[in-house]
């Protein structure tokens, strides 16, 4: 593929009308990056090396506290920025969150000191930049929200029907699952042990099966109160 090629998908993945010329400038200036599934991206303590935008694959970003829970923030896909990333680059400051690949992952990545540059000369850039953010910090908040407001059940149920899609078996540790909820494994295990009794879930080696869809939906209606 060439130079050309590449700068007309990365024109097409920003989605916010970079022009060509600012989408040729950045990738001369910028590279891309291929990761295997499971690499360490960022870590908490480290400096940002560049900005990056996905251009395949995923990037799952989580906060892991003093008592060792961790909880996911958010995920980057396809066309998609990392807005720690930016947040870090914008306030010259170190990561306090880890990244890491969920499956392999192609991103292009413009060097640090070049996006100052162009945030300064280009106002397509600069949309590109700050879109993403706000469209990010969205769903942080979205996600903290649900933390604190919202019944863990109801959030497992929703959590459980997403992941299963069309009846397939459910291949995650309670402790992920626990992780993407921001909650203990402890409160998972228990609330899925209390559905394979009623009949809704199944657990199986390595997988959990979702039975009675119908009631999982019932259940992620539920959307305030406490477990």
């Amino acid at each position: 593929m060439n130079n050309a090629t590449n700068a007309a998908s990365l024109q097409a993945l920003g989605g916010t009308g970079l022009d060509e010329g600012t989408a040729n400038r950045l990738w001369q200036t910028g590279r891309v990056i291929e990761l295997p599934e499971g690499q360490q991206v960022f870590a908490p303590g480290e400096a940002c090396q560049g900005w990056l935008l996905v251009l395949s694959g995923s990037v799952r970003v989580s906060f892991t506290a003093d008592t060792g829970r961790e909880m996911l923030l958010y995920r980057v896909g396809s066309g998609e920025t990392c807005v720690l990333t930016t947040a870090c680059l914008l306030g010259e400051d170190l990561y306090s969150a880890t990244g890491e690949t969920e499956a392999p992952t192609r991103a292009f990545m413009l060097p640090a000191p070049a996006v100052s540059r162009f945030l300064d000369e280009s106002p397509a850039f600069r949309r590109l930049v700050f879109n993403g953010f706000g469209q990010r910090l969205g769903e942080i908040l979205k996600r903290m929200e649900d933390a604190v407001f919202h019944r863990i059940d109801a959030r497992l149920a929703r959590l459980l029907l997403e992941k299963s899609g069309d009846g397939k078996d459910i291949v995650a540790t309670q402790a992920e699952l626990a992780g993407e909820l921001g909650t203990a494994r402890e409160v998972v295990s228990r609330q899925i042990a209390r559905w394979a009794r009623e009949g809704i879930v199944e657990r199986r080696r390595g997988t959990i099966a979702v039975l009675r869809p119908e009631e999982l939906r019932r259940l992620g209606e539920i959307s305030s109160g406490e477990l």
